[in-house]
């Protein structure tokens, strides 16, 4: 019996689960309380181009194409952004600068981008950083294409409407600009060094001509 009692007081009583470290028979953790994490304050904020494609776009192509169904109805699913660096390969930063462009165009933070083999003869090594990428969706894709189409096409210089050629038989579409600065958020007189932008418009349309029709019916500039 005193065996048994003296084996209960040397054993410690467990630490109740949900307990956060530090914390014995009910007092504060160790730093004083503990950190509650707050909830995202949730935005009912929706894009222009969002509230358009619902009210309008939706039911001209239902009635184009002959959807029974609204959820056969093609819808953009993001857009990438990418710019290739090829002088990072002697000079980091000015990856990390068109980064820094690339996210003030973007309003999303930009990805380093990098090399997956060796070549000599470009002196590119496994690893090394040669540009930078962007996904968009939901809200921000909206509202980038709505700065794409409405400010950015207009201020390129020589413009002549987008290829209706630029697609790659899944519905999504590339088009190139050639100097990142005709978008507002790029202060010129800053820029030390320009490169060229790739934006690809993925959408989940099943051909070609469908993917057309959705992107014209947002205003997309095509060549006639």
């Amino acid at each position: 019996m005193a065996d048994t009692q003296q084996q209960s007081e040397g054993k410690k009583p467990k630490q109740p689960q949900g307990a956060p470290k530090g914390a014995k028979d009910g007092g504060a953790p160790k730093g004083g309380e503990p950190k509650v994490k707050k909830p995202r304050e949730r935005s009912d904020y929706v894009a222009r181009l969002k509230t358009h494609y619902e009210q309008v776009i939706r039911g001209e192509l239902s009635k184009k194409f002959g959807y029974t169904n609204r959820m056969q109805v093609p819808t953009i699913t993001k857009v990438v952004l990418n710019m290739g660096i090829g002088e990072g390969v002697a000079d980091r930063k000015k990856v990390d600068n068109a980064a820094g462009d690339l996210s003030l165009i973007a309003g999303q933070k930009a990805v380093i981008t990098k090399s997956r083999k060796s070549i000599a003869t470009y002196k590119l090594r496994d690893g090394q950083a040669i540009g930078c990428k962007v996904t968009l969706r939901k809200a921000r894709m909206y509202d980038f294409l709505d700065r794409l189409v409405n400010i950015v096409l207009p201020r390129v210089r020589d413009f002549r409407g987008l290829s209706p050629k630029s697609f790659d038989g899944r519905g999504n579409y590339s088009l190139g600009i050639k100097e990142y600065t005709v978008f507002p958020e790029i202060d010129f007189d800053k820029v030390t060094d320009t490169w060229g932008l790739d934006i690809t418009v993925c959408t989940n349309a099943r051909t070609d001509d469908e993917a057309r029709a959705l992107l014209t019916a947002f205003n997309f500039p095509f060549r006639q």
